[in-house]
């Protein structure tokens, strides 16, 4: 598959075009800087936060939205997926991970996006940022 959201070589702005790769198919290639560019996308987590019971689950309110989602948030460049889902929960919400487990991950083309999901164990009262209008 010919990657339709790469034209172009993020690394020397030529025009890229489709090159065969033994065991990858068509991939996007520079012919300038001789490199195949594989496409980037947006890395993400969401989070089912369980309590310390795991008899509920925290939702959340966002931006006006009527419906409560799961937490989530984009991963930063050098930190791993783990270190997002602590480093979320605790600015969003006031709270600490106490365990998590990985859960699946789904791309949404919409967004350009791998959503990593954990489920989460987490501990302490809510006291949520300006980021969250509501929770449940």
């Amino acid at each position: 598959m010919f990657y339709k959201t790469m034209t172009y070589c993020p690394e020397c702005g030529h025009p890229l075009e489709k090159k065969f790769l033994k065991d990858e198919g068509d991939i996007p290639y520079c012919s300038q800087c001789d490199s195949f560019r594989f496409p980037v996308f947006n890395t993400a987590i969401s989070a089912i936060l369980f309590n310390e019971n795991h008899d509920k689950i925290l939702l959340i309110k966002q931006y006006k939205m009527t419906e409560h989602i799961l937490l989530a948030g984009y991963v930063s460049q050098s930190e791993n997926a783990e270190a997002t889902v602590a480093r979320e929960i605790d600015e969003e919400l006031g709270l600490k991970v106490k365990s998590l487990t990985f859960n699946a991950t789904k791309y949404y083309e919409r967004s350009n996006s791998l959503m990593i999901n954990f489920a989460v164990t987490v501990s302490g009262a809510v006291t949520p940022n300006h980021e969250i209008d509501d929770w449940d």
